[in-house]
């Protein structure tokens, strides 16, 4: 059903968590870009909460065969899982430059322009791709490390070796999700770029909230582009 009702289901997700039951939860339409219904039906909120709830693993994965890996991660673990999928079409993304998938909830899926990357972008779901279209971008000003992270909770949880290599070492972060920022904020610091969505939806089709919110992989590019030139990349 629609991530947005998960309100209605929330006592039955919180006990699966609280007794450590490994349920499978499977929400659709993840995002602002649900469209014309409205933020009646849009999510924002919602991301932030279920990664809140201690036990719960939440995978908000970017294509299909991270959507596959999360099933395999979740089907093969301990925890109750919730699996996050989008309304709209999302491309194929490259295999990732090293450390596997989204079993290991975060890896380095490309590096964009030449030299030691100077800046980490975070992303999830369907702003991975967006995200790397502004990297891509950007190469001939910047270059960038672009990590997909379909499950926070894995990635926090696995090896600190993975999560350095992942994250380079105090490198600034870069964070890009349609949802709300809290709780980024761990992997962006006080120095980094959060490109969320810290106001409910709007009723229009998703191409036009993207361009409202400023979640296209242009809108993304000036926003890096201005946060790197200030930080004197």
């Amino acid at each position: 059903t629609f991530l947005v009702f998960s309100d209605y289901m929330r006592p039955a997700i919180r006990l699966s968590a609280l007794a450590d039951i490994p349920s499978l939860w499977v929400f659709t339409h993840d995002s602002v870009f649900l469209g014309e219904d409205g933020p009646t039906h849009q999510p924002v909120e919602h991301l932030a909460s279920l990664r809140a709830m201690p036990n719960l693993l939440v995978f908000r994965p970017a294509d299909a065969r991270e959507t596959a890996e999360a099933w395999e991660a979740a089907l093969n673990g301990t925890h109750p899982a919730v699996i996050l999928g989008t309304r709209q079409d999302v491309p194929a993304l490259p295999r990732p430059v090293a450390g596997g998938g989204a079993g290991r909830g975060g890896y380095v899926l490309a590096e964009t322009g030449s030299g030691p990357p100077q800046a980490t972008i975070i992303a999830t779901g369907s702003e991975v791709a967006p995200a790397l279209g502004a990297a891509q971008s950007l190469a001939g000003e910047f270059a960038l490390r672009v990590v997909s992270m379909p499950c926070a909770e894995l990635f926090l949880a696995g090896p600190e070796e993975h999560r350095r290599e992942t994250l380079g070492k105090g490198g600034p972060v870069a964070v890009v999700e349609a949802g709300a920022s809290f709780g980024w904020e761990r992997f962006a610091g006080p120095d980094g770029l959060i490109i969320g969505v810290d106001r409910f939806g709007a009723s229009a089709p998703a191409e036009r909230i993207a361009e409202e919110l400023g979640l296209t992989a242009p809108a993304i590019a000036a926003r890096l582009r201005a946060w790197l030139r200030e930080r004197g990349a």
